[in-house]
């Protein structure tokens, strides 16, 4: 399969200690890397305009792709192709549209696999943004407007989906080697308000984070559940100081060509 991974990084450490060292890399697919975007928007729209693949992988830079498992994606758009040759975004979690989680994913911020196994690709509402699978045929693009680096998951899932257009998310093991995030901070407020007001006849949203709703109530929700539950997350984190591979490991990832046989 023809496909492309691309990153926005400001931190060589962070990209080097896991994206970088995915084996795909070494087997020869490419990388594209995006520095100094003011937003994640403009960075992907950058990295679409740079490059030709047919698909393209929006990847962060503390994500790791174990071995094997370019052919597990593989796969995967194969069997979306199966039954919607138009399909638009796939990722590797994202929330239903019953608002089930849609995984596998490691996550090291809370310390363990976020996410079902679903038995075939699974309509989404948004993405984490952690990894996002772009079919260049759909003619979709990110919201220059859109400020900061969160929310584009769900921004461009809600895209597709006005357009008549589908994403999915399925069973496409990833480790995130995330820090923990003690709250939400002032430049995700300015995200949520953006996608409040952009997408109000759509709402209500569900994010892998919060619900978008109509009265903003939500926010003030987590903000506060945030605060009251610090102690029992940043006990549930493992911190990013373990190796991608030894988390892929753990998780009996080391090898998906191999799982999966």
């Amino acid at each position: 399969m023809d496909f492309t991974v691309a990153c926005a990084s400001n931190s060589d450490t962070i990209l080097n200690a896991n994206l970088a060292r995915s084996p795909l890399f070494a087997a020869g697919i490419p990388l594209h890397l995006e520095r100094d975007a003011p937003s994640a928007a403009i960075a992907y729209n950058r990295a679409l305009d740079a490059t030709t693949a047919p698909v393209v992988v929006f990847a962060h830079h503390d994500v790791y792709l174990p071995q094997g498992w370019e052919t597990v994606l593989a796969e995967r758009l194969a069997e979306v192709a199966a039954h919607d040759p138009d399909w638009a975004l796939f990722g590797a979690f994202g929330v239903g549209l019953d608002a089930s989680h849609i995984g596998p994913v490691w996550s090291s911020s809370i310390g363990q696999i976020v996410g079902r196994v679903p038995m075939g690709p699974t309509r989404v509402q948004s993405f984490d943004e952690l990894l996002i699978v772009l079919r260049r045929a759909s003619d979709l693009r990110f919201d220059d407007n859109a400020p900061g680096w969160h929310m584009y998951g769900t921004d461009i899932v809600t895209t597709a989906r006005a357009r008549g257009l589908h994403a999915y998310a399925g069973a496409l093991p990833t480790i995130h080697n995330d820090r923990y995030h003690e709250a939400l901070q002032s430049d995700f407020v300015e995200c949520y308000t953006y996608m409040r007001r952009k997408w109000q006849t759509m709402l209500p949203l569900r994010t892998p984070i919060i619900k978008i709703s109509r009265s903003g109530l939500h926010l003030y929700r987590n903000r506060w559940k945030d605060l009251t539950s610090k102690a029992f997350r940043e006990n549930m984190a493992v911190g990013t100081g373990h190796s991608p591979e030894r988390l892929a490991e753990l998780c009996g990832w080391s090898n998906l060509t191999t799982a999966t046989e």
